[in-house]
Order: C-alpha cells, then structure tokens, then sequence
C-alpha cells in the first residue's frame, strides 16, 4: 500500500493493450474510498496483455503514473496491478483436513485451505488467487464462515487461478523500474468486478464480461463466489483493424473513429449522418457514412460477443446467472453495446461502471476504468483484512477468513 505522510493511499495500475491507467485513492476514516488522482497514457509494447517491447510498456506506465502524481499532488511508492492474457487460467479444486477438538479452528481453516491449493502446478505457472466458494463440515454443505461450528472433518471448495510466470514477472519488472513496488498482481476480471458489482448480483449470479482492447477478460459469480473465470486474446483492437483496412485510415485515427462514432449495431444510425475519415499519405480527409462504419463493426462485434458467449455455455453455469451481465471495459461503451449483447445473450445486460466511490468521480464514473478502480476497492479490502494491533483473537480470525473470500491468500 502506497502512503503519504498523512493519508492512507492505495493505487491502482491497470497496464492495458490500448491504455496504461493509474488511480490513487484514499482510504477516508469512515471506510470509503476517495478518489485523489487519475492518470492515463497510450500503451505501448503492449500485445492482448502480454509484454512485447519492456522500454515502450516502461515510459507508458512512468507517464500515466506522473499525470496521477500531479493530479493527486502526492508520490506514491507501490502499485496494485492486473494482469490479463490467454496465459491466465482456472481451475475449481478442493481439500480435505479432520478437525481438530471437534471445533473449527483458524488453523483449521488454513490447512483445509492449504490442502484445496495443494494441486499440482507446472514450475512456469504463477499462484494469482485462491478464492474459496464454500465449506462443508460433515454433512453441512454451503458454510460461508466455519470458524466455530462442530464437526469431524471438514472440506472446502475454492476457485484457483494461476498465470504464466513469465509473463508476470516482465509486467512487474515494468514496474519496478518506474521505482514502484507491486503490492499485488490480480486478475483484471476480478478486479473490474469489484468495482462493478453489487452483492445482490454475485449471490443471484453474473457474469462480468470486460471487453478491453486486446483481451475480454470474464468472471463468473454464482452463490456470492468465483465459478469460472477466463480469457479471450481478442477484443476492441480487433475493430480498429477492421476500420483501419477497411477505410484506409491510420490506426491512431481508426481508434479515434471508433471511440466517437463506433456503433454495435447499424439499425441504430442513420443513413444520412457522415463523418470525416482521415487518410493516409498526406491525402485530404474524405467524408463516410456512419452507417458504412456501423457495417464494418457490427460482424465483427458480433464475434466478439458469440465467443464470449460459447465460453460462458461452455462453463456449464448458463443457467445459473440470473442476474444476466454486466459488461465493462472500453469496448462496452459503444453505442448498441446492450442491445446488441442482450440479443446474443438472451438475458439482462448492463454496462458497468465503477460506483461506491468519492472523490473526482467523474474521472472514473467511465466503463474504461472498472479494472483501476477496482483495485483501489481491492486494495482497500486487503488491507481491511490485515490484522492490527490489539485486535481480539476472534476479530483476528473473522477478519482472516473474509480475506480469503476476498482472494487474498
């Protein structure tokens, strides 16, 4: 956690395939979280969430850090920071441990959980999160919290992510040059939910689906736990290159193209609406029908959606989402983005954008920042669950056993 002389700061660092973004926040004594500072830079040496060029990824993240800093007139010292890639896999495993003197102790609750993440793990993948779903002591299934409750034996159920550690290793030495220290690296997924969900949608079940610019990263909640999570190495930079080739336009400007007319769906925009199209080698601007634009994006959209869509079926858990979708992320802004999901998905869908935030809300009040904000809210609940001094035993263990739901073991 990043500290000033006189507040509690955490930040956020959400190193994109399009865009590198810092927030700092501060944690207020009532427990809410203040937005202080924002940042934001083009990433560069950045592929679907893996680093290709380390000096381009450095002087991204040294600039969108330097804009938070002045924002937030403060220095910070270490970085919460996602990480995303077809390289990011789960996994559902579980353990079991005997309890000791019949009551369920915290020491129970380690080993049962130690037990659940002892499975067997390739030397180049790296341990993200551990994030328990649910315990069962003898023929009580379903427990939230077991410390306490009577039984022989105990067993926990628990979602397990894990990355390439390669992969890990270059973001976070990224970082470290920059003269930060990564307090933590999580799963993008998992933080946009934080900073998107209500509780009343995880324990209906949902499904975050965060279409960034090289990846769509999706997480599944059903009974207030992690199901399924996964990555999909195709996303919004897919429909820069379709209208880059297609109008002939630079690829800074076919961005630009998409981020102020892009639509989902070419019902939606009119016939006679035009805009100017850059072109390339110095020749004049050409005027384009936006309708033309919404062709060229559409299918691919389609695609885009249809993956996601067979990955959320192929999870098994369809039926179990009855709170539909919330999709997130740069992409999900897009005009047409609901409709267009709703009509592949065949459930409610919304766009998500941080909430339960103070501060500058309207820099983050925005679908691209859902993975920043939320891991400040991660950030926060981390250290919420540390124990303090002169904290009871009790509170101690309470504290402990929230933190694992929260992934922090």
């Amino acid at each position: 956690m990043s500290k000033a002389t006189d507040k509690d700061l955490i930040v956020g660092l959400d190193i994109g395939t399009s865009t590198v973004k810092a927030v700092v926040g501060e944690v207020l004594p009532d427990g809410d979280l203040s937005i202080l500072g924002v940042g934001e830079h083009k990433s560069r040496g950045m592929e679907k969430g893996g680093v290709n060029d380390l000096n381009l990824v450095l002087q991204s993240v040294q600039q969108a850090v330097q804009q938070m800093e002045l924002m937030a007139d403060c220095h910070v010292s270490s970085v919460f920071m996602s990480i995303s890639g077809r390289h990011v896999q789960c996994q559902n495993e579980s353990g079991m441990v005997p309890i000791n003197n019949q009551e369920v102790t915290q020491e129970d609750v380690d080993n049962v959980i130690h037990a659940a993440r002892s499975v067997p793990m390739a030397a180049e993948r790296k341990l993200l999160h551990v994030l328990p779903q649910e315990f069962v002591i003898d023929v009580q299934e379903g427990i939230k919290n077991p410390i306490g409750m009577s039984g022989v034996r105990m067993i926990a159920a628990a979602h397990i992510i894990t990355c390439a550690d390669d992969m890990a290793k270059n973001l976070v030495k990224c970082v470290e040059n920059c003269d930060l220290i990564v307090d933590q690296t999580i799963f993008s997924a998992l933080a946009s939910s934080y900073a998107v969900l209500t509780e009343d949608e995880k324990e209906l079940g949902v499904a975050v689906v965060d279409i960034g610019g090289g990846t769509i990263d999706i997480v599944i909640y059903t009974d207030g736990a992690i199901r399924h999570t996964a990555v999909i190495p195709l996303a919004g930079s897919q429909i820069t290159s379709d209208i880059a080739k297609i109008f002939r336009t630079p690829m800074n400007n076919a961005e630009q193209i998409k981020v102020n007319y892009a639509c989902a769906l070419k019902d939606m925009v009119s016939m006679e609406e035009t805009i100017e199209v850059p072109s390339v080698g110095g020749r004049p601007s050409r005027a384009m029908s936006r309708h033309t634009l919404a062709e060229v994006i559409e299918p691919r959209f389609h695609e885009l959606l249809e993956i996601a869509y067979e990955q959320i079926k192929a999870s098994g858990l369809e039926e179990q989402i009855a709170a539909g979708l919330v999709i997130t992320g740069g992409t999900a802004k897009m005009e047409g983005a609901v409709e267009f999901a709703e009509e592949v998905f065949q459930m409610p869908v919304r766009v998500g954008a941080p909430h339960s935030v103070k501060g500058l809300v309207e820099y983050v009040d925005d679908p691209a920042y859902a993975t920043a904000v939320g891991l400040l809210q991660y950030g926060k609940q981390s250290s919420n669950n540390k124990n303090k001094p002169g904290r009871t035993g009790e509170e101690s263990m309470i504290k402990r056993i929230q933190s694992w739901f929260k992934g922090e073991f």
